[in-house]
Order: C-alpha cells, then structure tokens, then sequence
C-alpha cells in the first residue's frame, strides 16, 4: 500500500536545449534517471515546473524540474509545497556543487547554500534551511577559468564516460532517502566514486 504522504523530489537546472547536458544542469539530469527508473513521466507544468507524479518502493511521489531557470528555483518548489502539503522533512533537493570533486555525493539533513544561486531562492521562499539536499559534485574550474562559465559548459569526455555510473548512484541514494531516511542515506552514499581507486 502506498504512503499518502508525498516526498517532493525537486532536481535543479535551467530550461531549454543549450542548457541540458551543462554540468549546472546535474539536478535535472539525477531527477530525469529518476523519473526513468520509477517509470513516472515528466509531462505536466504545474507551478512553474515540469512535474511527474507517482510512486515508487510504495511511496508517493513528485518529481519536479524548475522551470524558472536556476537562481529563481525557489519560485517553484515553495508553491509545490504548500499546494501538495509535503512536510519539510519529506523535501530533497539536488543540485550541483563546485566545491566537491566530480564524482562526489554528499547528503545533508539541512545546512547552508554554499552560494548556489538556487538553493539560496529555495530558502529564501521556503524561510528555512531545515530541508534535505543532495549535492552532486562538479569540481573546480581549471586554471583561471570563471566558475559562472565552467559550470555552464558541459562535462568533458572523461567525465561522461562515468556519468551514468554516477547518475544510478544519485538515484540509490535518493532511493534510500526516500525508503529508510536521510541519516541511513548519508552513511551509505556520502563520498566519491572514485574512493577504490585512489
């Protein structure tokens, strides 16, 4: 039987074709194998956000993609939460992170924005941090690069070939949050990828 209290899923991007594979875009591209893997269609534009509802591990979703473009997100995640009642605690937000390396996961039950223009809107309309959040590291931008460039620009080759090792990891993760809570989620997937191999 299906729990009827929802989990709002939001992953977090900018719209629009020039956009998709950019490395800010991490949040949508998590949400997307989400959504592949639950089998729930992303179709519906509800609150300034394509919206996908269903369930999965017999809980009920909603899985959302701002539509708002990123550093506006918080336009509407807070109205996906007040219209569907979600508590505070059944919220995930994911997003891309400069300051973790590639291939790094990192749940946290609240916290700051570390400056991610998104996450920052989400606060601002939510009036609170005590919400969970997936960040998806992207890494630094080489040399003297600006970072509002780098993570404009789509992932390199070295880094594709293990995106989608990466993006069925995120999707564990956001699996378990759902299933067992943020704390089991942390201990099982904060870290990197690439630990075995250092």
């Amino acid at each position: 039987m299906t729990d009827t209290t929802p989990y709002l899923i939001a992953g977090l991007g900018n719209p629009g074709a020039e956009y998709r594979h950019n490395r800010h875009n991490v949040g949508f591209m998590v949400l997307d194998a989400l959504a592949e893997k639950a089998a729930i269609p992303l179709r519906r534009v509800e609150f300034r956000a394509i919206v996908g509802k269903g369930s999965l591990d017999d809980m009920r979703l909603i899985l959302a993609k701002p539509q708002t473009y990123m550093n506006d997100s918080g336009q509407a995640v807070a109205p996906l939460i007040n219209f569907y009642k979600v508590p505070m605690e059944n919220l995930l937000v994911i997003h891309d992170d400069l300051d973790l390396p590639f291939g790094t996961l990192r749940l946290r039950p609240s916290g700051g924005t570390g400056g991610q223009r998104g996450m920052e809107s989400i606060v601002d309309k939510l009036w609170t941090r005590e919400f969970a959040r997936l960040r998806v590291g992207i890494g630094r931008p080489p040399g003297r690069m600006d970072p509002r460039d780098y993570v404009l620009h789509d992932f390199d080759g070295d880094q594709l070939a293990v995106l989608p090792e990466l993006m069925d990891t995120a999707v564990a993760a956001v699996r378990m949050f759902i299933t067992m809570g943020i704390e089991k989620a942390m201990n099982t997937f904060n870290g990197s990828l690439f630990d075995e191999e250092e």
